[in-house]
């Protein structure tokens, strides 16, 4: 045997979890927005330009508590219809506190306009640092026309215990995920060739991208 077939399961077991979390971001963003009351407001949905779902974020740890998390990332096809294939991206950040034990949180980030959308094709950016982002209304509208609300870069929300909420995610950092990229496509993209490239979405984000059609087929102004 020779070595790409000694590697073979391990493909494929990465695979299969990558689809795993692709169909996860889908059941997470079609569980929010099931409940109209309680979800993202469908009027900064249908501005938004890009979308960022990370199902399942760690946070754990004694004193320092460190987040991390793997999710996607997908954007509007340049039409303003429909969405395109996702790329990969991780979130990693920290935070210094009394907490104690593991937890899990959804993270649920939508990219608002140019600016934000030009971070996205970066290798690497900071929440708060390099991106501006404010924690996202909760509900059919989005009433609270703050100006945090108007000027942000990026929205964000979590989703923990049941509870869907704005959220800050000051000091966090959102990466490319190079390793998830190559495994769904073949090649050690970054995001930047995948987000604008008109690529066909791999067979596995089906389910997300026909979610995020249902929710939201087309960008408005």
């Amino acid at each position: 045997m020779g070595v790409a077939g000694l590697f073979t399961p391990m493909r494929a077991a990465e695979e299969t979890k990558t689809n795993d979390r692709l169909d996860d971001a889908a059941a997470l963003f079609k569980e929010i927005m099931g409940t109209p009351d309680k979800s993202i407001p469908q009027d900064l949905l249908n501005k938004s330009h890009c979308i960022i779902l990370v199902p399942g974020l760690k946070k754990g740890g004694f004193v320092v508590a460190a987040k991390y998390g793997r999710g996607f990332v997908t954007c509007r096809a340049a039409s303003g219809q429909g969405w395109g294939a996702p790329g990969a991206v991780r979130i990693e950040g920290g935070s210094v506190g009394l907490q104690i034990g593991i937890s899990s949180t959804d993270l649920v980030l939508l990219v608002m306009n140019e600016r934000g959308m030009k971070r996205l094709l970066t290798s690497k950016f900071t929440l708060g640092g390099d991106a501006t982002v404010a924690g996202g209304p909760v509900g059919r509208n989005a009433t609270a026309q703050t100006d945090a609300l108007m000027t942000a870069e990026i929205l964000s929300w979590s989703r923990s215990h049941g509870v869907f909420a704005g959220v800050s995610l000051d000091g966090s950092t959102l990466r490319n995920d190079i390793d998830v990229n190559t495994e769904l496509y073949g090649q050690p993209w970054e995001n930047k060739q995948i987000l604008s490239s008109g690529l066909k979405p791999p067979a596995g984000a089906a389910k997300l991208i026909a979610e995020l059609n249902k929710y939201s087929p087309r960008e408005t102004h």
